[in-house]
């Protein structure tokens, strides 16, 4: 696939992204940053990395991949005329490592100084923990954020990697990247963006932290209203061990949750002596039907009943598939780019594509002299 710049159609359109490629939060960002219009070239090691990118890591769309070998000078001197068009740099590397390669905020900066340098890191770029590993759990049970999650009161399950990889991380990332971007145009200066998943996952928890305040969050698991302590907003299986989600907390909600299920004669459930026999009673009453029939009785209520399904079957379900909320490009099924724009509609460009596949083509679309002679001396791969 041939590759030019300018082809976004997102309100991005015009950001020249330069992303050193990782694993996780920072490709992450990199695809919301792509999906949102962007121009990002992705850096990749040649041979690509075991843990990520590839031709089937969706998390690799929407750019063209460049394998460079940041050991030879001659690439790392690529990298900096990269840098010295665009506008934003995105490493995930441990704190240190770029400096070394010379690729640090300060290398950059002499090429370019208002390039906006974001730093994708676990525990930050400093502190006691920043030169130590870790992964997404490690993050969020640090951050005092997986004590809490389940509903499990023996144990706290954590929700794979999304809530510290993706929701204290990426998210973060791209809007730190986002606010200094917006602040460099109007200083003509770049700066750091820091974005630590420990940070990140904190600051998810701000609710929690305003509860706590009040006086009316109980760190135990399944013991607050929305973690599984009160019947009305849990999970239930149904009669074909599938499972739906009741979130009924208003009162006007909950009545119709009542009035559907055919328990309108249930106690208070203001009166905590009450909410054991009202979880056995929806217990039971769920237990008989399927999640099927359960979906039908409660659409277009605002009982707040909604079946878990999996991905490819969410995908199927009418409001998702008339917001086209998952498309399948090539025959793969995703979600599409989010969030929507009223005038400057965002639009997949690329598929992922395997590590190198675009070195030629897009280093020559972003101005880097010479690449035939990187290619032959190894400092670049074409695949």
């Amino acid at each position: 696939m041939t590759y030019e710049l300018g082809q976004g159609t997102g309100p991005l359109k015009g950001v020249k992204v330069v992303e050193i490629a990782g694993i996780g939060p920072g490709p992450h960002a990199c695809t919301l940053l792509a999906d949102l219009g962007a121009d990002v070239i992705r850096v990749e090691r040649p041979g690509g990395n075991p843990l990520g990118g590839g031709a089937h890591d969706l998390l690799t769309r929407g750019r063209p991949s460049v394998a460079l070998d940041l050991k030879k000078p001659e690439a790392v001197a690529a990298v900096l005329d990269l840098v010295a068009s665009a506008d934003v740099l995105v490493e995930g590397m441990r704190p240190g490592v770029t400096e070394r390669l010379g690729l640090g905020p300060e290398d950059c900066w002499s090429r370019n100084p208002a390039l906006v340098y974001g730093r994708m890191t676990g525990w930050g770029q400093d502190g006691p923990l920043a030169e130590v590993a870790g992964h997404d759990m490690n993050y969020v049970a640090a951050s005092g954020v997986l004590h809490g999650l389940g509903q499990d009161p023996a144990r706290p399950h954590f929700p794979t990697n999304l809530l510290g990889d993706f929701g204290g991380g990426s998210a973060y990332l791209v809007i730190g990247v986002l606010a200094a971007l917006l602040e460099a145009r109007l200083s003509g200066r770049g700066q750091v963006v820091d974005a630590a998943i420990v940070d990140g996952a904190a600051h998810l928890n701000l609710m929690g932290a305003s509860l706590q305040a009040m006086g009316v969050l109980d760190e135990r698991r399944a013991a607050s209203m929305l973690d599984g302590g009160v019947p009305y907003y849990d999970v239930y299986e149904t009669s074909d061990g599938k499972h739906l989600s009741v979130g009924a907390l208003e009162p006007q909600f909950y009545a119709e949750l009542l009035r559907v299920l055919d328990l309108e004669d249930l106690p208070d459930r203001n009166d905590p002596a009450n909410l054991a026999a009202i979880r056995e009673a929806f217990t039971a009453r769920f237990a008989e039907r399927t999640q099927a029939e359960w979906a039908e009785l409660f659409d277009g209520t605002d009982a707040c009943v909604f079946p878990i399904v999996p991905m490819r079957e969410a995908a199927r379900h009418p409001h998702l598939a008339a917001r086209g909320t998952y498309v399948e490009p090539d025959g793969v099924l995703q979600p599409a780019p989010a969030p929507r724009f009223s005038r400057t509609e965002a639009t997949l460009r690329r598929s992922p594509e395997a590590v190198g596949a675009s070195t030629r083509d897009a280093l020559t679309a972003w101005g880097v002299a010479d690449v035939e002679k990187l290619i032959e001396s190894g400092a670049a791969v074409q695949s």
